[in-house]
Parts: structure tokens; C-alpha cells; sequence
């Protein structure tokens, strides 16, 4: 997909793109728990954070060819384009700077171990974590940095 492709999307709702957008699973207890974790530590307010169930959300999934209501994937987009999967989550920590940039070795964990290893984590999170009934929403003090 080319850079900042869901602008021609008339499926994907107008949005503000100013800031690298993380869209997590609102309703699973450890994407959201990551989601809180990346807000506590990104002071510069690099992030922008949005929940998978809302309608932007859904259709940026979909946008990406992902299966609709498969949230089994955190989604960051920067600059236009789009990371998923275990490339997604480290870019997370890339973002955050020192020292949460170190997660960026990550990489060099070849795609076909890391994939299968986020996939694993991804299938397995609501057994070992938990779901929310209903879907994570930002507090007062916390509304501006999410779409």
C-alpha cells in the first residue's frame, strides 16, 4: 500500500494523521494494559491511540486487509503507512526513545519465528489475560490523545 492510502479510502472516515496512530483491542485486558503502559511513557505525546472497536478503527482493519472484527493484530501507522504485528509492537517501543528503543533488536528475530510467536500471543491473550465486557475508554485528562 502507498503512503497515507486510506485518505482515498472512502470507507476510512476522515481522521487527524499528525501523530503516529497505535490502534489497539479495547476490550482485551493486555492490549489495553499495553496501550496504558505506552501513554504513561510517552511524555512528547508522540502517540495517538485509538480502539479497534470504533468505527475508524474497524475501518482501518479492513483498509489493510485485515478480517473485520479480528483484532488479533495492533496496527501503527507513521508517516502514512502502516506496521502490523510484532513489527508494530516494536515500533511502539522505538517510538517511546530511550531506553524502550532497545526492544527495537528486536527485529532481528527473523519474521518467520516472530510472526508465528506474535500470532501465538495474539490467539492465546484473552485465556491468559482476560476480556472487558465493554470496550476501554480514555479518561477526561486522556481524551486528547485518542481519535
Amino acid at each position: 500500500m502507498t503512503r497515507y492510502s486510506y485518505r482515498d479510502d472512502p470507507e476510512v472516515p476522515d481522521f487527524k494523521d499528525d501523530r503516529t496512530i497505535f490502534v489497539f483491542d479495547g476490550m482485551c485486558v493486555m492490549c489495553s494494559g499495553f496501550m496504558r503502559f505506552v501513554m504513561q511513557r510517552d511524555r512528547k505525546h508522540h502517540f495517538r491511540f485509538l480502539p479497534a472497536q470504533s468505527p475508524l478503527g474497524e475501518a482501518l482493519y479492513v483498509h489493510y486487509g485485515l478480517k473485520a472484527g479480528d483484532y488479533d493484530s495492533v496496527l501503527l501507522i507513521e508517516h502514512g503507512l502502516v506496521r502490523v504485528k510484532w513489527d508494530a509492537s516494536i515500533g511502539v517501543f522505538e517510538g517511546l526513545g530511550w531506553p524502550w528503543r532497545v526492544a527495537g533488536l528486536g527485529r532481528v528475530l527473523p519474521k518467520f519465528l516472530s510472526n508465528p510467536l506474535y500470532s501465538f500471543i495474539a490467539r492465546n491473550r484473552f485465556k491468559w489475560f482476560g476480556r472487558r465486557e465493554v470496550c476501554l475508554l480514555p479518561t477526561a485528562e486522556d481524551r486528547e490523545r485518542f481519535l
